[in-house]
């Protein structure tokens, strides 16, 4: 069986994925481990430390001290999650993670807030297998709650994505979107004095 390392090149190289293959069998045994250490997280009062450490053991990467989640948090995989420094995650979020997920620094993400990172193949004999495409957010985005984020979507810095939200296509810097399919709804202004 490949490694983690192995795991996450193949996703960043967004390899096909077909039902029979050694990474789809990689997909259902980090599965198996993000359900044992989501269910720790979730059904159990820990603290803000103690979900940090847990969350660390979940990603398998560092974690900086300004981590914050408010449980329960849900994921597929866990082993491709990149959290940056001072990111909060509120209640109920599902991260579908084995495409790859990137979170920079001051991010802010809403309640049951869904981002996807797997697609199923068109041809309805072969919809089981898969093709990875990474989520990427950058700094000081603030997603609202009830959003979800489909794959290969990137945020860019500065971005608020308006609670309920779908997000379909790429967001530019500092600007705001909301709706299904997600809009450009306005430029935030950035005063720098």
């Amino acid at each position: 069986m490949i490694n983690i390392d192995e795991f996450r090149e193949l996703m960043a190289k967004k390899t096909y994925v077909g039902v029979d293959s050694e990474l789809f069998k990689m997909f259902h045994k980090l599965s198996q481990e993000a359900i044992k250490i989501t269910m720790e997280i979730n059904n159990k009062y820990h603290t803000k430390e103690e979900l940090r450490e847990l969350m660390i053991k979940l990603t398998g990467r560092e974690i900086h001290h300004t981590f914050g989640l408010f449980p329960p948090f849900y994921t597929d995989c866990g082993k491709n999650i990149k959290i940056g420094k001072n990111v909060f995650i509120n209640s109920c979020c599902r991260f579908q993670d084995q495409g790859g997920i990137e979170i920079g620094d001051n991010v802010l993400i809403g309640h049951n807030t869904t981002i996807a990172t797997l697609n199923h193949e068109l041809n309805p004999e072969n919809r089981g297998n898969l093709t990875p495409s990474p989520v990427i957010i950058g700094n000081n985005v603030w997603i609202g709650s009830d959003c979800t984020i489909l794959p290969g979507v990137r945020i860019s810095d500065g971005a608020i994505i308006g609670a309920g939200s779908v997000v379909t296509k790429d967001v530019d810097k500092n600007t705001i979107v909301a709706g299904n399919p997600a809009r450009f709804i306005k430029r935030i202004e950035v005063n720098n004095d």
